[in-house]
């Protein structure tokens, strides 16, 4: 809300006295409490949507559920399975299943290659078939504890009511599997970390270079604005677009190199790390761009001509002065287009990510799925479990962004100390 000028305030040439101008002066201080409450009212609707979201995931993370087994792990041995050792595992696994199916697993991978853990899940999924027929969420496994234990003693007489934390060590190094309580999501994650190291590695370079010859070398002239014009446009750009753009170049134009076929690799296509990591370059560089031209406007000019009346080169110049102190400013753009890059989802389905998937990535030429691909597939299944599993993995995100974003702010007042 803008009030009029009055007009004894008006300019003309000296200021408003008296009455004037404290009408005035009182409808200026009226504006800037407006303004003051519209920016803090907006501040209070974005911490309290992220605090909603937070809760709700915090809520699906944590709580009890009903766990029922075919076979009562107890009657199996003596001693809780968690405490035998691989080779006692492996003569239960044996002892309870077919001759064929453990054949069957032992080609899949060799028993003496397998941990303790790996033969206990396959006994958990095929011996005890332990399955949770209930899942509660934290809130109210805090709060109604024993309207709980009386709705599983009533629907499910012979479950067993237990606390769990769907974020726990099983899941971070568990790859993913058909039921909930079995998946994990070790696959994403390594495909995550390798698709955003190439990713980074691709764009940084490039984002960088292109910013500091607009900045420092390009003349005023059509074609670049030409450039400068797209560069803006771009940024704006809905991200299915890049991932249609990418299935066309990276997964079928170029194929023969993004499957590793030129390498003598045959058992994949262009569906791989290093398809989806370019793409993901491109989605991100008009943004590196943009951040690494502001920065490298931000350098004092005096700064560039102290080192000219020194005898530098302009490359010299912009090596050695421009650059070092654009670099907190350009990290600052890095961390943004990494955590863009990090959490999009909608690319990597158009280039190919699998949505399930059980072996590691090994390289860039290798199949692959990440968490935004993990989470969505599993918001998609129809148990309650799997929403369970989905709030776990979004928690593994959070934290690994964070983590990723704190070491980029890390090194950036590195580089802002070092310029100082």
């Amino acid at each position: 809300m803008i009030l009029p000028t009055p007009p004894e305030a008006r300019s003309t040439g000296q200021l408003p006295e008296g009455a004037a101008a404290q009408r005035f002066v009182a409808g200026r201080q009226m504006i800037g409490r407006v303004w003051h409450s519209t920016f803090l009212t907006a501040l209070l609707i974005g911490i309290l949507a992220l605090a909603t979201l937070l809760t709700t995931v915090v809520n699906d993370a944590f709580g009890y559920v009903a766990v029922q087994a075919k076979v009562d792990p107890a009657t199996l041995s003596d001693r809780p399975l968690e405490q035998l050792t691989k080779d006692e595992l492996i003569t239960i696994l044996q002892a309870n299943i077919s001759r064929g199916l453990y054949r069957r697993f032992d080609r899949d991978k060799p028993f003496s290659e397998r941990t303790q853990q790996e033969v206990l899940a396959l006994i958990q999924e095929r011996v005890t078939a332990v399955e949770i027929v209930r899942a509660f969420g934290l809130w109210e496994s805090l709060t109604q504890r024993a309207t709980i234990d009386a709705e599983v003693q009533r629907e499910f007489p012979g479950a067993k009511l237990e606390f769990r934390s769907w974020l726990n060590g099983r899941f971070i190094t568990n790859p993913m599997a058909s039921a909930a309580a079995d998946s994990g999501v070790r696959n994403a994650i390594l495909g995550s970390l390798w698709m955003i190291a190439l990713t980074m590695l691709f764009a940084f370079p490039i984002g960088i270079g292109a910013a500091v010859y607009l900045e420092e070398y390009a003349t005023k002239n059509r074609l670049n604005n030409l450039i400068e014009t797209n560069i803006n446009n771009l940024a704006g750009v809905p991200s299915i677009i890049y991932g249609m753009l990418g299935l066309a170049i990276f997964v079928r134009g170029i194929e023969y190199y993004t499957s590793g076929a030129f390498l003598g690799i045959s058992d994949t296509n262009g569906r791989t790390i290093i398809s989806a990591s370019l793409t993901m370059a491109l989605l991100i560089l008009p943004l590196l761009i943009i951040n690494a031209r502001e920065a490298i406007r931000a350098v004092p000019q005096s700064l560039r001509q102290a080192s000219y009346g020194l005898g530098a080169t302009k490359w010299q110049t912009v090596w050695h002065h421009v650059l070092p102190n654009a670099m907190p400013g350009i990290l600052t753009g890095t961390i943004l287009g990494m955590s863009r890059a990090m959490g999009e989802t909608a690319p990597l389905i158009v280039v190919g990510a699998s949505t399930f998937i059980v072996t590691d990535p090994t390289g860039p030429f290798s199949k692959f799925t990440a968490l935004p691909i993990q989470i969505y597939n599993w918001t998609q299944q129809p148990g309650e479990q799997f929403r369970d599993v989905a709030a776990a993995a979004i928690l593994v995100l959070l934290i690994l962004l964070l983590t990723l974003n704190t070491s980029a702010i890390l090194l950036r007042n590195y580089y802002r100390r070092s310029s100082s």
